[in-house]
């Protein structure tokens, strides 16, 4: 769903070409599947909204067919607030692709939704939505920080969720 990146020949990942650019120095782009590609669509409206169960109102993440508590087939989307907390968080040393390490250190985080907290995100960190990777010094960075969701039109269409700190 939201974490898979456009495949190769071989089924593995490949960075996403760019306008006029070497595709080994291109970021990786989502490749939503049927059950996710609501996520995108809301993403790209700079709405943040996760799969939630109709039947029991159970949110989910990543979204599927059927309810992992109720096994119900029913849901519907839920606007989330775009408020969280950093859960966990890494500093890529060394990065695997030209893109990414250019930006490094660059910090990605794992966020527990505020109004989901079994539902956790992952994104960069950043100070802006369109800031670059690296843009916050990873020795501010704290578990529990709080932070909000900012989108980030990352390639022509495709629009993805980064997180800003609460406190800057």
């Amino acid at each position: 769903m939201s974490t898979s990146m456009r495949p190769t020949t071989d089924n593995g990942p490949q960075p996403a070409p760019d306008q006029g650019e070497d595709p080994a120095d291109a970021l990786l782009l989502p490749v939503p599947d049927d059950d996710g590609a609501p996520f995108w669509e809301y993403a790209a409206r700079r709405e943040l909204r996760v799969q939630a169960c109709a039947a029991c109102g159970e949110p989910r993440f990543p979204p599927r067919p059927c309810c992992p508590h109720c096994q119900s087939f029913d849901h519907r989307w839920r606007r989330m607030s775009g408020r969280g907390r950093i859960w966990s968080y890494v500093v890529p040393h060394p990065p695997l692709l030209p893109a990414y390490a250019a930006q490094a250190p660059y910090t990605v985080v794992v966020v527990e939704l505020a109004d989901a907290p079994r539902i956790r995100l992952a994104g960069n960190l950043v100070t802006a939505p369109d800031a670059a990777l690296n843009s916050v010094d990873p020795g501010r960075i704290r578990i529990g920080a709080a932070v909000k969701v900012a989108f980030h039109e990352q390639a022509p269409g495709v629009t993805v969720p980064r997180w800003l700190l609460e406190r800057p």
